[in-house]
């Protein structure tokens, strides 16, 4: 577990559930997950509440993390549209809501949505609060208009796309990262120094990956359908990597060549 800025914790590992079953959120539950990150743009928010009551797992046990989608950044529609995921849900609470893109190009600032965010926050129906793809120059608006720093900024993050500039940024300001996209959607399963290591370790590349993100005080929330791969991807405790086997995978780095999803400045879902 992690502890957050907002005095929560967090699991350091979870599953990522985008055009996933219910089916299979009850598998990773029953493989030992305790973090589920959904989103309204997902639009899978009843079956991940109806996999939480479905697993037997005590809802308290599970922390549930939502997102923002992109044309509900209005103030009321913060409100509005998370007491809809609340309601499609289950549940009277979420443990993290997240802004999920920073939109700078809308007329609607997201210093304001972060303020409505902040208000989620102390009704205590979001236990905490946070932003996915924000930069570091978005971050430090934030900081400044309000004084309150988020407590997780979920980026893109793999090997090829290490994201350091962000990571770094937010690890000293006390902002936990999760990487979404952790195995880099499985295309670096195939490069030949992950390979290496994993042979070298006797796991796949894939725990690998996991590993080094857990090495980088990164949270990792990796997606699979494959019962086998959901408990491989959390079986990363028994082995450690070398330093020079984290220079090695750092040395992998493509810069923006390695981005797979879309800009923050940019994108618009």
């Amino acid at each position: 577990m992690i502890q957050l800025n907002s005095g929560t914790q967090m699991p350091e590992i979870g599953f990522g559930t985008g055009k996933t079953s219910t089916e299979a959120v009850v598998h990773a539950l029953g493989a030992g997950y305790r973090l589920l990150d959904t989103a309204q743009m997902y639009g899978n928010e009843a079956e991940v509440g109806e996999a939480v009551r479905r697993s037997g797992v005590p809802r308290e046990d599970v922390f549930v993390t939502t997102k923002l989608n992109n044309g509900n950044h209005a103030p009321a529609a913060v409100h509005e549209t998370f007491e809809t995921s609340l309601e499609t849900l289950g549940f009277d609470y979420v443990d993290l809501f997240l802004i999920h893109w920073p939109m700078p190009m809308l007329d609607i600032d997201y210093v304001d949505t972060w303020k409505a965010m902040l208000e989620l926050a102390e009704s205590g129906r979001a236990r905490a609060v946070g932003v996915s793809n924000f930069q570091p120059a978005h971050l430090q608006r934030l900081i400044d208009s309000t004084g309150a720093a988020p407590a997780v900024n979920q980026i893109e993050m793999h090997p090829y796309f290490p994201n350091d500039e962000v990571r770094t940024y937010c690890q000293e300001r006390d902002i936990a990262v999760q990487a979404w996209s952790p195995l880099a959607r499985t295309d670096q399963f195939g490069e030949p120094v992950l390979a290496e290591i994993a042979q070298r370790h006797g796991v796949t590349p894939a725990q690998v990956m996991l590993r080094w993100h857990l090495q980088r005080g990164v949270v990792a929330i990796p997606k699979s359908n494959s019962a086998e791969r959901m408990a491989k991807n959390r079986d990363i405790y028994g082995f450690e990597l070398q330093p020079q086997e984290m220079t090695a995978i750092a040395a992998l780095d493509k810069g923006e060549e390695g981005r797979r999803g879309g800009h923050p400045e940019s994108f618009t879902g």
